[in-house]
């Protein structure tokens, strides 16, 4: 090889690293400027500076706690008490819990020394370690009074309206109303509410009463009544939210096998060895792309204008996706389906209808069931979304809790529910995949000949 070959070689193989080297750079770069160009275009500081790390940890402490309102009416004197402040979890007339002592003076032991007293003309707050703060609400406003010195930062006063939040409460005192707020870790009545027999009583009481003759609710057994006044809950409302639960997965299944059965006959019709007329085959694939190109959430809304809110339009919209994604996947299936299983039923005798149902079928069968599986699996979560706009489902529910912005345990308790949900959904896909695809999981156990006996040698 000459010196000048050698050269050229050099030459090009320097052009080449420097290329690479330029790319090496050159990427990197580009990602940073498309980076800052989102943090600017989507104003990343305004929203890391509006951020607020005292609503996010009120938030979660929302999702794990309920409160209780003590409330009085200062024009006249009434107390109320109530679970998260519902008509449906206030506690009748005479009846509170152990730390509220009703009376002339009604007194509200918050823990740890923080006392509050409501008494005919004059509200107090005994803090520890800063005082007494006293307030006479009426016509003139909340006219408090506190301890000398400048206002801690977790009391608000103005002349109207006063708001004392510590770690034992809060307490909110204005014009013609007084409320002191006490949280406590869990979900209170989730199981009974207070005008249910069961209500106050532990596990073990529970159990011994639902085997015991004794009935607590005249003419109906104790499981029976524990059963019907778990599931008519008025505040966590159970039956609702697991008829919810099956809506959501009804919306799915529907829709999920709905598609499956529109698409197989319509993916005969796009497969090039099943149709050899090029415009039919053209003309339905563009169907499927159409169909799969508008997402689920688009149908939704186009179909509830058109037909209503429910859940039977949310199935519909599954539907419509998944059976132009369906289509296409079964039509690649159908194209790569071997013709000597074709061959070999139509050998027979067979019909083109009994050469499709013995000769292509049990081919694509488990390309059709994991794809099928698959899909319903991920519907159940689409499922959700698309409740939210059909209004049928969990994801109603959800939506109405979150609107709400008041009892965010609900919130909680729906997306567990949700979790739970998905999750016996990916368990029951899996187990139809392995029994309807790969057969029994136990391989079958191998007949052990028996060892030939000793017998004597030939001669």
């Amino acid at each position: 090889m000459s010196v000048a070959t050698l050269g050229i070689m050099k030459t090009e193989a320097d052009r080449r690293f420097q290329k690479k080297r330029r790319w090496g750079f050159a990427l990197p770069a580009v990602i940073v400027v498309y980076l800052a160009y989102i943090f600017v275009s989507f104003d990343m500081a305004g929203v890391l500076g509006r951020a607020s790390a005292e609503n996010a940890r009120t938030l979660v402490a929302d999702s794990y706690s309920y409160k209780t309102h003590v409330s009085r009416d200062n024009r006249n004197g009434a107390v109320e008490i109530a679970i998260e402040g519902e008509r449906k979890g206030t506690y009748p007339e005479g009846m509170s819990p152990e730390w509220v002592t009703l009376g002339e003076t009604s007194v509200i032991d918050l823990g740890a020394g923080h006392v509050v007293s409501f008494g005919q003309e004059i509200v107090s707050y005994d803090i520890p370690g800063y005082g007494t703060i006293t307030a006479r609400p009426g016509r003139q406003g909340a006219q408090a009074e506190f301890p000398p010195g400048d206002l801690p930062e977790w009391i608000n006063a103005s002349k109207n309206r006063v708001t004392i939040t510590t770690e034992a409460g809060r307490l909110t005192i204005t014009r013609n109303r007084t409320e002191v707020l006490r949280y406590f870790t869990g979900w209170e009545l989730f199981f009974f509410t207070l005008d249910s027999p069961f209500h106050g009583k532990g596990f073990a009481e529970l159990v011994g009463l639902a085997f015991s003759g004794d009935q607590v609710v005249p003419g109906q057994s104790n499981i029976s009544a524990m059963w019907d006044g778990f599931i008519n809950n008025a505040m966590w409302r159970h039956g609702e939210v697991y008829w919810a639960i099956f809506e959501t997965i009804l919306m799915a299944f529907l829709g999920t096998f709905g598609a499956a059965i529109v698409a197989l006959p319509l993916g005969f019709m796009a497969a090039r060895n099943f149709t050899p007329l090029k415009s039919v085959r053209f003309a339905m694939r563009r169907v499927f792309d159409f169909l799969r190109g508008v997402d689920a959430l688009i149908w939704t809304i186009v179909l509830a204008r058109a037909f209503g809110p429910g859940p039977l339009t949310g199935a519909l919209a599954i539907l419509l996706t998944d059976t132009g994604s369906f289509g296409k996947m079964f039509s690649e299936a159908l194209e790569n389906v071997d013709s000597k299983q074709i061959e070999g039923v139509q050998s027979t005798g067979a019909k083109p209808l009994q050469r499709y149902r013995f000769g292509v079928i049990p081919q694509i069968t488990p390309v059709l069931l994991s794809q099928v599986l698959y899909y319903l699996e991920s519907n159940t979560r689409s499922a959700t979304i698309i409740g939210a706009i059909t209004g049928g489902g969990i994801g109603l529910l959800l939506t109405q809790a979150m609107i709400t912005q008041k009892d965010w345990e609900e919130v909680s308790y729906y997306i567990v529910l949700i979790i739970m949900m998905v999750m016996a959904m990916d368990w029951l896909s899996g187990m139809l995949r392995r029994r309807l695809i790969k057969g029994d999981d136990a391989p079958a156990k191998k007949a052990k000949t028996p060892a030939p006996k000793a017998g004597p040698l030939p001669v």
